[in-house]
């Protein structure tokens, strides 16, 4: 497998390349609009075919890739079920497997960040987590129809109950951490060490975050695939 973790510095987020060796197709996870030329060329360096652009769920921090990639590629864009974004060519439902190659990429349903969220097992030793879970942190439950509730449901019963040993890639961090793995998160992530679901709750609803500085461009290019307003005719 090549597997590779890129970064977005505006945005703090992470892409994911993921291809099987053998048969040169590749997957991208959580593209970032303004980086489809970086990622374009690594896929042109690695002789790499993009199959699928997959996305955790509808960001509010940044615009994705996807639609300018399709363009670009020909590849697959694939949203989780749920989604609000009718643009999208497939949407992927929990348990759902990809094949890319002789890898597997399974879909986990992780709703709680919003109401439409996935995160995606990668041979059973790779997740991606989107913002459902960060190196010691998770995301925020407050708006998209977030529900801390069930993001606590979520992490504790689908993805803290994978092997200890599975290697954790987030969606975004924010202090320069790359990869955890479930092991240290049961064991160290202060969101959830200690705390039962009641005060799980608590904490989340008093947070009281301000917006992403790109929300209101964000949700809703990104529910067309990446088209900004001002790019529709």
């Amino acid at each position: 497998m090549l597997f590779r973790q890129l970064f977005d510095e505006d945005t703090w987020t992470y892409t994911y390349l993921i291809a099987d060796r053998k048969t040169k197709e590749a997957v991208l996870v959580d593209s970032v609009l303004e980086q489809v030329e970086r990622d374009f060329q690594l896929l042109n360096e690695f002789s790499l075919k993009l199959k699928y652009c997959l996305e955790t769920h509808i960001h509010a921090d940044h615009i994705t890739g996807t639609g300018k990639l399709r363009e670009m590629t020909g590849c697959i864009g694939i949203v989780p079920d749920n989604a609000h974004a009718t643009c999208a060519d497939r949407y992927i439902k929990d348990g759902e497997i990809l094949q890319v190659g002789d890898l597997e990429i399974k879909a986990i349903e992780t709703h709680g960040h919003t109401d439409s969220h996935v995160a995606y097992l990668v041979n059973n030793t790779h997740v991606l987590t989107g913002d459902a879970l960060f190196i010691r942190g998770c995301g925020r439950t407050d708006f998209q129809s977030g529900d801390a509730g069930t993001l606590y449901d979520r992490v504790t019963q689908k993805l803290f109950t994978l092997p200890d040993e599975t290697l954790v890639y987030p969606g975004h961090d924010y202090r320069g951490q790359t990869v955890s793995t479930i092991g240290e998160e049961k064991r160290f992530n202060p969101r959830f060490v200690g705390k039962d679901r009641d005060s799980f709750i608590s904490f989340m609803d008093n947070l009281k975050l301000p917006n992403p500085k790109k929300f209101m461009e964000a949700v809703p290019a990104n529910e067309r695939c990446g088209k900004v307003a001002s790019a529709i005719g």
